[in-house]
């Protein structure tokens, strides 16, 4: 089993659920790694963004509150970052906030960009899984670093009964190296 293979499986797992949505930039158009694990998805499933993260992580939350599983997809934890107000103060918080029981969740998909073959700077390859755990008691984080527990965290996190966002974080190096 291979990295990238497992992450195309898992996206087309999810999409077969009539609740997903797959959010982001580069979900409909080519543009990162994560671009070709989307490929063989219906364009109904997929919803391209601008470069606008608050934005999208904010839509992420009215999607799940109107009872769809937004996929929603930042393609770097450095660009994940300029959501995090919405993602502290709102995704984190929104089971104790609602008060009315919502058991709804979102799947954010991230990752640690490659490195190899060509570094493409420090503003590309940060891994804020750590401090983000800290500030996220209530978002399950899950670093995806060995192929074999792809497939079973995404099954997991869409499964999930208890109303928990899930971040699963890929690793760009491993797309083509695992």
């Amino acid at each position: 089993m291979k990295y990238f293979d497992e992450l195309k499986k898992s996206m087309e797992f999810l999409a077969k659920n009539k609740k997903t949505i797959f959010i982001g930039q580069a979900v409909e158009v080519p543009g990162t790694a994560m671009s070709n694990t989307l490929v063989d998805i219906k364009k109904n499933k997929k919803f391209e963004l601008p470069v606008a993260e608050e934005m999208q992580m904010g839509m992420t939350i009215g999607m799940l509150m109107a009872g769809q599983i937004p996929v929603s997809i930042f393609p770097r934890w450095n660009f994940l970052l300029l959501a995090i107000n919405q993602l502290v103060n709102h995704l984190d918080k929104f089971t104790l906030m609602n008060g009315r029981g919502y058991k709804s969740k979102a799947i954010i998909r991230t990752s640690i960009g490659s490195e190899r073959p060509l570094h493409p700077q420090f503003q590309h390859v940060g891994d804020y899984s750590n401090s983000i755990k800290a500030m996220c008691p209530r978002i399950h984080i899950v670093k995806l670093q060995n192929p074999k527990n792809i497939f079973k965290e995404y099954k997991k996190a869409i499964n999930r009964k208890d109303g928990k966002s899930t971040i699963l974080v890929e690793y760009g190096d491993y797309y083509n190296e695992k």
